[in-house]
């Protein structure tokens, strides 16, 4: 049965470098579209459930052309409000070996950054609604995406829907002091919480994600923590081991308060990363929206994920059958005939 998945946040105009080629030496730029929530929403929508992108767009042609990008994959945009100054944009260059990926964005005073309480009636775009997702980067923007994204979570709570917030720290954005704020503030209305970190103000022992290894022990600290503090139903948390920027190990840790669980791993070659973690998030969600338990759930976010470094774009479009295969153990990539 089709479950409505509500997903509020942000959508940019991605410009990547062609190829591997460095922003310095780029003569033109690829442009597609992309963001945490709406990556979540086309996933949903590809996996067959009803996913609703919540956002607001510059009324001119590029706001109608992010719409109409959203659209060709299924996902409802009836609840797109119109307006503002412009269309956040963000620019990518993709790494190679051990030259890292950079990303630059140029989202100030984009258009959902802006935006009222007024823009949306949350009342009428939650009727019907399983579960609501948004993420740490949307109050990031501005003090104003941050009531309203607060907003959100409190009428979703209120109507008994499900929430979840993909942490997601962008330290080009804010800075860890004003995220902690904004998020431990948030978090009271979460139920189901993915990331986990010292963006909360919780500390471990756990190795710096930057050297590419990885302690468990130490994110099962900060879940324990996290579950201590937040009193969440769900915790879940992506493991990337860093070999370089084209090959990396990928699993993932869930903890539902009683009992943790560490997925298979994958080793990736990576094509594109961006949109990695959204991937697994929308994976995460098919699975319990859909009645998974959490174990399952979290295989099938992780297989989706894995299949995602594969995929060009933000946007994850990996089927539910293909997932399931790899979950099953083909990952030999041979032709389909």
């Amino acid at each position: 049965m089709s479950k409505k998945v509500v997903t509020f946040g942000e959508i940019m105009m991605r410009l990547s470098a062609p190829g591997h080629e460095r922003f310095v030496q780029s003569t033109s730029f690829d442009a597609t579209y992309g963001g945490s929530e709406v990556n979540v929403a086309v996933a949903l929508a590809t996996y067959g459930h009803q996913g609703v992108f919540v956002t607001k767009v510059p009324d001119n042609e590029l706001g109608q052309a992010a719409i109409n990008h959203v659209r060709r994959y299924g996902v409802d945009v009836q609840h797109i409000a119109r307006g503002g100054k412009r269309l956040g944009l963000y620019f990518l260059e993709h790494g190679a070996s051990m030259r890292a990926s950079q990303v630059i964005y140029d989202r100030a005073g984009s258009s959902i950054s802006e935006a009222e309480i007024s823009d949306f009636d949350f009342d009428k775009i939650l009727e019907g609604a399983d579960w609501f997702h948004t993420t740490g980067i949307t109050p990031a923007l501005s003090d104003k995406a941050a009531a309203l994204t607060k907003a959100t979570l409190k009428a979703a709570k209120k109507k008994g829907i499900t929430t979840s917030i993909d942490i997601n720290y962008r330290k080009k954005l804010w800075s860890k002091e004003e995220a902690q704020e904004v998020l431990t503030d948030l978090c009271q209305y979460v139920d189901v919480c993915i990331g986990a970190d010292n963006t909360l103000g919780l500390k471990s022992a756990y190795i710096d994600i930057t050297t590419g290894d990885l302690n468990i022990d130490g994110y099962k600290d900060v879940m324990h923590q996290m579950k201590d503090k937040f009193g969440f139903k769900y915790i879940a948390t992506t493991l990337r081991e860093s070999h370089s920027a084209s090959d990396n190990g990928w699993s993932a840790l869930v903890y539902d308060g009683s009992e943790f669980y560490h997925t298979k791993k994958y080793e990736v070659h990576i094509i594109d990363r961006v949109g990695s973690g959204d991937s697994f998030a929308g994976g995460f969600i098919y699975g319990l929206v859909t009645g998974l338990p959490m174990a399952e759930s979290a295989d099938f976010g992780v297989a989706a994920s894995a299949l995602k470094h594969t995929i060009p774009g933000d946007f994850n479009l990996a089927t539910v059958s293909e997932i399931r295969e790899l979950m099953n153990g083909n990952k030999s990539g041979r032709v389909q005939r």
